[in-house]
C-alpha cells in the first residue's frame, strides 16, 4: 500500500513538473509569435537599418543622452540607406524608426532572457523530464543562432543596395518559425502525451504552409506587395507580363515573378489544409483543432487579399503576418493531435 502511494505521488509530481514545463515553452511560443509581428512590422515601416551597430550586451539600453542621439544618427546618416532612400530625414523620424528596430532587438534579448534563465532553474530543480534535456538544448542552441542571422541579414542592407537580402530575410524569418514550431509541438509532447511525426496529407499540408510563409517573406524582402494591387489579375493577366524576365533566379530576384508565386502558392495551401482539417473534423476529439485550422487558413486567405488589395498599409501587414503565425500554430496543433491517435491505435 506504502509502496503503491508512493508510486501514484512520484507519478502526481512528474507529470505536474512536465506541465510547468509545458506552461513555460508554450509562453515562449507565445513570445516568439509576438517576435515575429514585431519583425514584420519593422519591416513595413522601413526600420530595419535604422541601426547600424550590434551590440549585444551595451544595445540593451536605448540612447539616454541628447548626445547619444546625436551619435547614433550621425552614424546613419553615413549609412547608404539615408544617402539613397532617406537622405533629409530629421531627428524626429530617425527616432521613430529607431524604435521599431531597437525594440525588436530588445525583444529577442528579453526572449534569450526568458528561455536560458527558467532552464537553468528547472535544470537546478532537477524538472527537466527525462529525454527532453537535449531537446531543450538544441532550442537554447537555435535561439541563439537566431541572433546572429538577424544580424548577417542587417548587414547586407549595410552595402551600397540599401536593401535587405531577402534571401537573408527568409532565413531569418524561416528560424523564427523553426523555433516557434518547435517550442509548440515538444510542449504539446510534454502536456498530451509524444505523438508521431507528421506523414502523408499532414505533413504535405504543413510543408505547404511553411512555404507559403517563406515565399511571402520573398514578397516583402523586395516589396513585391507594392506590384499588382489587384486580384486574382496581375494587370491584363492572370500572370504578370514580367514573369520570366530573371531567367533561373526568376522565382527569388522578380518582385513580380514572387508575387504570383506567393498568391497561387496561398491557394493551393488553402486547398490543402481545407481538405486536411475537413477530413479530422468528422473524429469528434479532433473537432475543435479541425475548425480552428479552417478558420485561420480562411481568415488568413482573405486577409492576404485586401492587405494587397490596399497596398500592403502597416495595420493590415502586420495583421497578416501575426495571421501566418496563427495559421501554423493551429496546424500543429492539429497534427500533434492526430499523430498522437495514431500512436495509441499503434
Amino acid at each position: 500500500m506504502t509502496t503503491n502511494l508512493s508510486s501514484f505521488w512520484s507519478a502526481h509530481a512528474t507529470q505536474k513538473s512536465q506541465n510547468i514545463v509545458a506552461l513555460w515553452l508554450l509562453l515562449m511560443a507565445a513570445l516568439v509569435a509576438i517576435m515575429v509581428v514585431i519583425g514584420g512590422i519593422t519591416r513595413l515601416t522601413g526600420s530595419g537599418l535604422s541601426m547600424v551597430e550590434w551590440r549585444p550586451l551595451m544595445g540593451t539600453l536605448p540612447p539616454l543622452s541628447e548626445a547619444e542621439w546625436n551619435r547614433v544618427y550621425a552614424l546613419y546618416k553615413q549609412s547608404p540607406e539615408y544617402d539613397k532612400i532617406n537622405f533629409g530625414l530629421d531627428m524626429a523620424g530617425f527616432k521613430l524608426i529607431f524604435f521599431w528596430e531597437y525594440f525588436h532587438r530588445l525583444w529577442g534579448r528579453l526572449l534569450g532572457v526568458a528561455f536560458a534563465v527558467p532552464l537553468l532553474w528547472f535544470a537546478a530543480k532537477q524538472m527537466i523530464p527525462a529525454g527532453y534535456g537535449r531537446r531543450l538544448l538544441i532550442l537554447l542552441v537555435l535561439g541563439g543562432s537566431q541572433g546572429v542571422i538577424g544580424w548577417w541579414m542587417v548587414k547586407s542592407g549595410l552595402s551600397q543596395d540599401a536593401t535587405v537580402s531577402q534571401y537573408r530575410l527568409a532565413t531569418h524569418l524561416g528560424m523564427a518559425l523553426l523555433i516557434f514550431s518547435l517550442l509548440i509541438w515538444v510542449a504539446l509532447d510534454l502536456r498530451d502525451g509524444q505523438s508521431q511525426r507528421p506523414s502523408g496529407h499532414g505533413l504535405g499540408s504543413l510543408i505547404m504552409v511553411a512555404i507559403t510563409i517563406l515565399a511571402g517573406a520573398l514578397v516583402a524582402g523586395m516589396d513585391a506587395g507594392l506590384l499588382y494591387n489587384e486580384y486574382p489579375l496581375m494587370g491584363d493577366g492572370l500572370v504578370p507580363v514580367e514573369y520570366g524576365d530573371e531567367g533561373w533566379r526568376d522565382a527569388f530576384e522578380n518582385p513580380a515573378s514572387a508575387q504570383f508565386h506567393h498568391r497561387w502558392l496561398a491557394a493551393l495551401t488553402l486547398v490543402a489544409v481545407i481538405a486536411l482539417a475537413l477530413r479530422a473534423q468528422v473524429i469528434p476529439a479532433f473537432r475543435v483543432r479541425a475548425y480552428m485550422v479552417l478558420a485561420s487558413i480562411s481568415a488568413q486567405f482573405i486577409l492576404g487579399i485586401f492587405t494587397l488589395l490596399n497596398g500592403v498599409p502597416v495595420w493590415l501587414g502586420g495583421l497578416h503576418q501575426a495571421g501566418a503565425v496563427v495559421l501554423l500554430a493551429s496546424v500543429l496543433w492539429l497534427l500533434h493531435g492526430t499523430g498522437k491517435n495514431q500512436t495509441a491505435h499503434n
